[in-house]
C-alpha cells in the first residue's frame, strides 16, 4: 500500500499544474538565476569602455 500513498502525494503535489495548460515549469525546485559574467569582469569592461570614450573625447577636443 505505500505505493498508493506515494502516488496520492505526488498527485496532490502536481495537481496545481493541471490548470496551467502549457505554462508549467520544467522543475518545481527553485533555481538561482546567475549571470554568465562575473561582477569583476563586468566592472573591467565598463571601465575600459568608459575610459576609452573619455580619451576619445579629450583627443577630439585637442585636435579641434
Amino acid at each position: 500500500m505505500p505505493s498508493k500513498q506515494r502516488m496520492r502525494l505526488a498527485n496532490e503535489k502536481h495537481s496545481k499544474n493541471v490548470d496551467k495548460r502549457g505554462n508549467v515549469a520544467k522543475t518545481l525546485m527553485p533555481k538561482d538565476e546567475k549571470s554568465p559574467v562575473g561582477p569583476w569582469l563586468l566592472a573591467l569592461f565598463i571601465f575600459v569602455v568608459c575610459g576609452s570614450a573619455i580619451f576619445q573625447i579629450i583627443q577630439s577636443i585637442r585636435l579641434a
